[in-house]
């Protein structure tokens, strides 16, 4: 299934293909309005103040979920909830080879490929501007498409005013509204029998799966190597580029 989340988005766009052929989606978070006891409500406090829980979503390019992770504490760092995803029984599955889309706070990681830090990357920074290297280019298009999530998150905040509104359950049961949401905005997207949000489980997948039982040392690792692939799309990317734009 993970073959068809890039099969037109990606594989259709030369700025996209073949550069980002193993990408499968991309992956943020968001914050959603929460409503705690006074006691663990400090937790709860995101940066822009409002009491909130921090949501997880890995998102594919036809706009749907794949998985999701609510609950957390809105002031939870995103890579700390990534890592709790990766390390759960039924928790997001990574085909080997495969990667997300992430931005910069999520670190590169095994099956996560971010921004370079300290370079223009959102699509506003460039104006009318040309990337001027590897880079730059890299960041560009990788915005362009990690954009994807944003507009999901976007569509869903629009279409369940409930997850604005002021909630009077108890935290379980918002964390359960938002995943519901999820399921039925997916749903409304098209209906998949193999959907594993659909499902509420995330079985193992055909494939190869990653699950996040390694070292500091070996995370480091892991880091370095995916820094390295990383490396090579974006050189690769500004060598046709430049092939391009001087004939």
């Amino acid at each position: 299934m993970y073959a068809l989340f890039y099969s037109c988005e990606i594989r259709n766009n030369p700025r996209f293909y073949p550069y980002f052929k193993d990408c499968i989606g991309a992956l943020d978070g968001t914050h959603i309005r929460a409503s705690v006891p006074l006691s663990i409500e400090r937790r709860f406090r995101s940066r822009k103040g409002g009491t909130t829980q921090n949501v997880l979503a890995a998102i594919t390019f036809d706009l749907k979920f794949a998985y999701v992770l609510a609950g957390w504490e809105g002031s939870a760092h995103d890579s700390r909830i990534l890592s709790d995803a990766l390390s759960r029984p039924r928790g997001l599955r990574i085909p080997e080879g495969k990667y997300y889309l992430a931005d910069a706070g999520y670190g590169i990681r095994i099956g996560c490929i971010t921004p370079y830090r300290g370079v223009r990357y959102h699509l506003k920074e460039f104006g009318a501007e040309w990337p001027e290297n590897e880079k730059e280019l890299f960041n560009l298009r990788h915005s362009s498409l990690r954009i994807t999530v944003e507009r999901v998150f976007g569509i869903l905040k629009k279409r369940f005013r409930v997850l604005d509104a002021e909630p009077f359950w108890n935290f379980q049961t918002q964390v359960d509204i938002v995943l519901a949401c999820c399921i039925i905005h997916n749903h409304i997207m098209g209906v998949d029998p193999s959907d594993l949000l659909n499902q509420g489980l995330y079985e193992e997948s055909e494939f190869d799966s990653i699950i996040q039982t390694l070292t500091e040392r070996e995370e480091r690792q892991e880091a370095r190597e995916w820094s390295a692939k990383r490396d090579e799309i974006a050189e690769t990317m500004w060598t046709d580029y430049m092939a391009r734009n001087i004939r």
